[in-house]
């Protein structure tokens, strides 16, 4: 019997994702003890400075070379961008057609702003290593798809949520300064540091994962907090909920087929497709929620990150279920994609976050 418990809490450690699981309890926290008066005004202050934090060290990890180097494989990156900065977009515009009695206005813009964001950086390199497809591929795709978020994804957002009236949230053009003040400069001041940081973020990952991690169960703390002031859950009952789950497992079986499809379509070898597959398919947690306390009131981003939220955890289980049982067609030994692609992780300084 002892045997048998050890047993499944190995296969309890190895298949549980102990962050999402952090993630949804922060929620839970957030439901029975908001924070409130002076003390919410606190958090909102280090919510700031901790997604300037977090866009620091985005621009100081990800290296303009791995990004360049992605533009000469242009066959494969351009359907991924093209999926994840057209089609999802699209899709999203779509869902927002649906009876507000299934879709409200405010899930429906969380659902447009899920479909505007970038791709992951660490879950994609991981499925697609898991898959044997192309590592260093799978760097770059991540890599560049993240450095066009930072402009393209306010743009869109304003482009797409402000022009539909965002359910009360309106997005202007007017904010494009504030936004680009609070993330783009210092994704551009952690490019310019790259070289003096490097090195000391390469001796300490795991102090930046913390980092990291722990400034997203903060956005998340003070986004629902702030959620619990109006009424999250009386505007989101048990149904709704459901169906936004099932509405966010149908955009990832679309975006799964339509990658897939796309490179089977240009003659793409197994090892790419793999990678337009991971890459084309998954969206960004880490990049998202931050994004999403600069883009909406801060009473509205609660239910603004579910969809995201929803999203980010399906896809995290469906994908890692499609790497684990993709058909093995590569030998064994690694290929020069993936030899390639721990030197590119090696000069990336990348972290173990979540994407």
């Amino acid at each position: 019997m002892l045997r048998i418990l050890r047993s499944v809490a190995r296969h309890i450690r190895h298949r549980v994702d102990w962050y999402i699981v952090a993630l949804f309890a922060v929620i839970g926290v957030a439901t029975l003890a908001p924070v409130e008066g002076a003390a919410a005004d606190g958090v909102s202050l280090a919510v700031r400075v901790a997604v300037g934090l977090l866009f620091f060290l985005y621009g100081a990890r990800l290296s303009p070379q791995a990004a360049y180097d992605g533009l000469r494989h242009w066959r494969l990156h351009v359907p991924i961008l093209a999926l994840t900065f057209a089609a999802f977009p699209l899709a999203g515009l779509a869902a927002g057609l649906l009876p507000r009695s299934v879709l409200s206005t405010e899930l429906a813009v969380g659902v447009l702003f899920l479909t505007v964001l970038p791709s992951t950086v660490q879950s994609s390199i991981a499925f697609t290593s898991m898959a044997r497809g192309n590592v260093a591929a799978a760097i770059c795709s991540a890599s560049f798809s993240t450095v066009l978020a930072v402009v393209l994804t306010p743009v869109l957002a304003v482009a797409l949520i402000g022009q539909t009236g965002g359910g009360g949230m309106p997005i202007r053009a007017s904010q494009l300064g504030d936004i680009a003040l609070q993330l783009l400069v210092p994704f551009l001041a952690g490019q310019v540091a790259r070289r003096w940081v490097t090195p000391w973020l390469g001796r300490h990952r795991a102090l930046i994962t913390v980092c990291d991690r722990g400034s997203i169960l903060l956005v998340v703390y003070s986004a629902f907090s702030r959620g619990m002031s109006t009424g999250i859950w009386q505007r989101v009952s048990p149904g709704r909920l459901l169906l936004l789950a099932a509405l966010c497992a149908l955009l990832l079986a679309l975006a799964l087929q339509l990658s897939y499809g796309a490179a089977r379509l240009i003659g793409l070898p197994y090892a790419d497709r793999v990678t337009a597959v991971f890459c084309g398919s998954n969206k960004s947690l880490a990049s998202g929620l931050p994004m999403a306390t600069v883009l909406f009131p801060a009473e509205r981003v609660g239910i603004v990150v579910l969809p995201l939220m929803l999203y980010h955890t399906i896809q995290l289980v469906t994908c890692a279920w499609l790497a684990r049982r993709w058909p093995a067609r590569r030998s064994a030994a690694p290929s020069a994609g993936e030899d390639r692609g721990r030197d590119i992780r090696i000069r990336t300084g990348s972290s173990d976050t979540c994407g």
